[in-house]
């Protein structure tokens, strides 16, 4: 199975591509892929405990219960720009979670049998 790499930018400005975004992962974490979620833009701020829970979105799954599946099997991280500019730290994060930059979510999409999608 490949590798899968979801990157989201949306947050609750765009609560349904951000919630499609987290859907998928867990999907494919459930599938047994090997998943990296990027947290982007204002998604990063879903990378804070508790921050999850406040995107509520009818007919979906809480985007919470979505990131714990992530974390369980698969990794996830927050974009370190777009934590620089929310002033967020590694301190900050959830278990788990990890700050990198566009080096990193390069290395992974190009990996071999990887397939990146971004919502």
């Amino acid at each position: 199975m490949r590798a899968l790499v979801i990157k989201t930018t949306s947050g609750l400005d765009r609560p349904e591509a951000c919630n499609q975004a987290f859907t998928v992962a867990a999907t494919a974490v459930a599938a047994g892929a090997e998943v990296s979620l990027w947290l982007t833009g204002e998604a990063a701020w879903f990378g804070l405990p508790g921050r999850a829970a406040e995107l509520e979105l009818e007919h979906a799954a809480p985007l919470a219960d979505l990131l714990d599946a992530v974390l369980e099997g698969g990794r996830v991280t927050v974009c370190t720009q777009c934590a620089a500019r929310r002033g967020i730290t590694p301190d900050d994060v959830l278990p788990g979670v990890r700050i990198a930059g566009a080096a990193v979510f390069v290395e992974e999409s190009l990996a071999d049998g990887a397939q990146a999608l971004v919502y």
